[in-house]
């Protein structure tokens, strides 16, 4: 079971848009000092959306190459066709990746029967971990407790995070009991020390890529049942789990790594830079916790 802090890791580029391999070097053996629990290769944060498929399954294969099996690293594979993601996780399977993390199919809003079908499809064709991903907000799609539990008893199918930002949906996906070596992973920075601390056992973040010392230490303490010490170090990244959000996630994100000089300025359309308007917000969060 991967748990922790794990990092929804930004895909770094220079200003045409090209894919920064040294600063992505950089990135993986920061988090790995830092104490990130575990990697997310090119999920939302990672600009998956934009990347080519041989740019994304190489920047997978790298970052695997990166960690040196220090830390998992989780591919993300999730396509609105249920084809492409399968040949998606086929190849991140073969970069070695340690599980497959796939978001809801989005824009084309299947039904639950739907979205089961989808899944068990690609769980029985790809024999990997597979992490289920919820983030209704982006993707006009809902994956509905119920449809979770079912796809939980599917034996590769290891966990979910669950981004819809509600406690009331993660205390529904306590109470249904799933199988115990299922994975409940908090999607949300803003929720996830209380969701930890009802059972999640961890968290795909934003905000590590920025604070990745705090998350660490604040998901070990949640995970540990210390609400004080979660609390307190909680406290110093709430800026960063609100203002990193001030326009689309990874847009915020990447101007932060930028101004803390681990990245370049690039980001490709159809998003753009940090508006300058937000810059001392997101300034203001990261000295709160220590970023700058």
């Amino acid at each position: 079971m991967i748990t922790g802090s794990i990092v929804a890791l930004v895909t770094p580029m220079y200003p045409d848009g090209a894919v920064d391999f040294d600063s992505l070097a950089g990135l993986v053996e920061w988090h790995i000092a830092e104490g990130t629990d575990a990697i997310v290769a090119v999920g939302t944060t990672g600009e998956s959306a934009t990347l080519g498929v041989d740019e994304h399954i190489e920047v997978i294969r790298r970052i695997v190459e990166l960690s040196q099996k220090r830390v998992p690293v989780i591919g993300g594979t999730g396509a609105n066709s249920t084809t492409e993601a399968i040949e998606l996780t086929e190849a991140a399977k073969g970069a070695g990746v340690d599980a497959c993390l796939l978001v809801t199919p989005y824009y084309n809003k299947p039904p639950q029967e739907g979205l089961y079908q989808h899944y068990k499809k690609i769980a029985e064709s790809v024999d990997i971990p597979i992490i289920l991903y919820n983030v209704p907000g982006r993707t006009g799609c809902d994956m509905l407790p119920a449809t979770v539990a079912r796809l939980a008893q599917i034996k590769n199918v290891v966990g979910l995070k669950e981004a819809k930002g509600e406690l009331s949906r993660i205390r529904e996906l306590i109470d249904l009991k799933m199988k115990k070596d299922f994975a409940l992973l908090s999607g949300d920075d803003a929720t996830a020390r209380e969701s930890i601390l009802m059972g999640c056992v961890g968290d795909i973040s934003v905000t590590a890529n920025v604070a990745p010392r705090l998350m660490h230490e604040m998901c070990a303490a949640a995970m540990q049942g210390d609400r004080a010490k979660a609390e307190a170090i909680d406290a110093k990244l709430a800026g960063l789990h609100k203002h990193l959000f001030v326009e689309p996630n990874p847009i915020p994100a990447k101007w932060a790594l930028q101004q803390m000089k681990k990245i370049g300025e690039g980001i490709r359309l159809p998003l753009v830079p940090l508006a300058k308007e937000h810059y001392e917000t997101v300034r203001q969060a990261l000295r709160a916790a220590g970023a700058l």
